[in-house]
């Protein structure tokens, strides 16, 4: 058979590394193609100019292209067959990716568990992505939930690694050159730096976007992202495209730049969960929740731990009384981004 029909549960063994197919050669037109599809609007990503004045040779690509692109690589190996994308730890950007550059991916299997009903498994994977020169750019983990092909496969020894609940803010990568001790806010869009902000306070976004068919699944083929949930009507009872958890991702952290315009650049993912399925239709609102604060060792840098919740509800509201998630929730992420101080 030439096709491939893709990897389901049974066909995992922890201790497999999978080197993905594909490296894909980033540029403008990505950038462009981003800015379009999320309205995102961190100034060191959108100006060569203003990323000298902090230090760089230019502006890198947005941070979550290069986590697109890369999970893009792996889901024809991984997650062409999941029933969903559950969620994420662990995750560092490790450097600037730059127009020109070449990214691959590979990955490790590191946990496997069937689930009770035997149709289906989780599967842990820990993804690299590279550079063209072999270096890497972006670590992280995420578990996915794959159908089984055969129902009667004896499930695998069930394995669940042991993930840190953050990235220690030691641990984080700066830029190198990033100096924001001459940051221009004017131009930035906030007057609103790290030391303004205080733990456990809530930001409302205020904004909404409506998701629409079309917008997810160009955005979707962008990355590469072959999920066939994604695509396929056929593929879920309800009849409905599943949208990519990523893109719910750059929707909310777009809309984030109300109220954190000066949250420049993600350097760490500390965990994430796509807490209830989203569909074309839905209006995603977006809400954050201030969760630390950490010096670092570049000239006017500070690093804050932040949550990002999206949902179609309300600014503050997450969990029911019994610890689960409200349905209005549809992301859940808690990541680092360096601000000025």
């Amino acid at each position: 058979m030439k096709t491939d029909p893709g990897r389901f549960f049974e066909d995992f063994r922890v201790g497999d590394v999978i080197v993905h197919a594909v490296p894909r050669t980033v540029g403008a037109g990505e950038r462009a193609l981003y800015h379009a599809f999320y309205p995102a609007r961190q100034a060191v990503y959108s100006s060569d100019e203003f990323a000298r004045q902090c230090g760089l040779a230019a502006a890198p690509m947005d941070d979550l292209i290069t986590f697109h692109m890369v999970l893009g690589k792996t889901v024809p190996d991984i997650s062409l067959n999941a029933v969903a994308n559950l969620g994420y730890a662990e995750g560092r950007w490790l450097a600037p990716v730059w127009p020109g550059d070449t990214l691959r991916a590979e990955s490790e299997i590191i946990g496997l568990k069937q689930n009770s009903s035997g149709k289906s498994g989780i599967v842990w994977l820990r993804t690299t992505g590279f550079d063209q020169d072999g270096g890497a750019v972006l670590s992280y983990v995420r578990w996915v939930m794959v159908r089984k092909r055969d129902i009667a496969a004896p499930a695998p020894e069930t394995v669940v690694p042991k993930l840190a609940a953050i990235v220690p803010a030691e641990e984080l990568v700066v830029p190198r050159g990033l100096d924001f001790s001459a940051y221009d806010f004017a131009q930035a869009g906030s007057p609103h730096r790290w030391g303004d902000y205080c733990v456990d306070e809530i930001i409302d976004h205020v904004d909404a976007i409506t998701i629409s068919e079309a917008e997810h699944m160009m955005a979707t083929r962008l990355w590469q992202n072959t999920a066939k949930v994604h695509f396929d009507v056929t593929q879920r009872p309800d009849g409905k495209r599943l949208i990519y958890g990523g893109h719910v991702i750059s929707l909310a952290r777009a809309l984030s730049f109300n109220g954190l315009a000066n949250a420049q650049m993600i350097v760490g993912l500390n965990g994430g969960s796509h807490a209830n399925p989203c569909f074309a239709g839905d209006t995603v609102r977006a809400w954050s929740q201030v969760l630390d604060k950490a010096q670092t060792g570049a000239p006017g840098v500070g690093a804050m731990r932040l949550r990002l919740v999206a949902t179609t509800g309300d600014a503050g509201a997450l969990r029911a009384d019994d610890g689960t998630y409200l349905p209005e929730v549809l992301l859940d992420l808690d990541y680092w981004v360096l601000m000025p101080l």
